[in-house]
């Protein structure tokens, strides 16, 4: 199987299988993209995937595109404008509690995508009728959430760098407050929290590291004796790999893990 890696016009990105087709970077293609076509730019080679390859994720190159194709995805993007202006004056005048996000039209142009975002159920019955006797086609208006939004919009993040949804992430994964705090990260939701509002998918990346480190680290409230004297654990630093020792008296040390002292005294009950 040659898989080659293909970024649509509309700047998604996906693996294809270019069958009998020899391609090379920057080849014009159309491929399959689900319930219809879409046209891309080949980004390299075609190579062999190590392992098992997910055929699902893995759509077919059609064909090369050709001038009639790459005319169709500009006849489309300008339908996509006209619809998406069309359907915000169709809401304001409805007063529908709907934020459009985009619209997308299928290549062959047998439907239109509507995507919006809503604080609750919409009944959008008589916007679907406007928008099926202006454009005479198949309509659809599918609700997504905030942070699908973010993933079709775009933008930076806090780090600088493009959102990771919009660039290389295909599925978002469950994100929870355990994971920063594990982290040790401030639960500021500035800190925390993506243009979406929600907390940042990053969070996912390290936290099974985190975990693992975790398990070699002393509990908090734990008692050890070191150089300087008996103490108590108040946290660790899981990056640094040190834990910080309160002697009393107001005074703190860190401690690298190695350097603890091998004999420790189990904190009493309720200390």
């Amino acid at each position: 199987m040659n898989i080659v890696r293909i970024v649509l016009t509309e700047g998604k990105c996906l693996l294809a299988e270019s069958g009998s087709l020899e391609l090379t970077r920057g080849d014009l293609v159309v491929v399959r993209t689900g319930e219809s076509l879409g046209v891309g730019t080949a980004m390299g080679h075609p190579c062999h995937l190590p392992g098992e390859p997910d055929f699902q994720r893995i759509k077919p190159v059609e064909r090369l595109a050709t001038l009639e194709d790459l005319d169709q995805v500009d006849k489309n993007r300008r339908l996509e404008k006209r619809a998406f202006d069309f359907a915000l004056k169709r809401i304001e005048v409805r007063q529908l509690p709907i934020h459009l996000v985009k619209v997308e039209c299928l290549f062959d142009a047998s439907k239109i995508i509507f995507y919006f975002t809503a604080p609750g159920r919409v009944d959008f019955r008589e916007l679907v009728k406007d928008l099926v006797q202006e454009f005479r086609t198949r309509i659809e208006l599918r609700q997504i959430g905030v942070r699908h939004r973010a993933k079709m919009v775009g933008g930076l993040g806090i780090c600088g760098r493009a959102l990771c949804c919009a660039s290389f992430l295909r599925d978002f994964e469950p994100v929870s407050v355990r994971m920063a705090k594990q982290q040790q990260i401030t639960l500021n939701p500035s800190k925390v929290s993506g243009i979406c509002s929600r907390l940042m998918c990053c969070l996912t990346y390290e936290y099974s590291t985190y975990q693992e480190i975790r398990k070699n680290l002393p509990r908090v409230g734990k008692k050890v004796n070191l150089a300087e004297g008996e103490g108590k654990i108040i946290r660790y630093n899981v990056i640094r790999q040190t834990v910080t020792v309160d002697l009393g008296d107001g005074q703190e040390v860190e401690v690298a893990m190695k350097d603890l002292a091998q004999a420790a005294i189990e904190a009493p009950e309720g200390g």
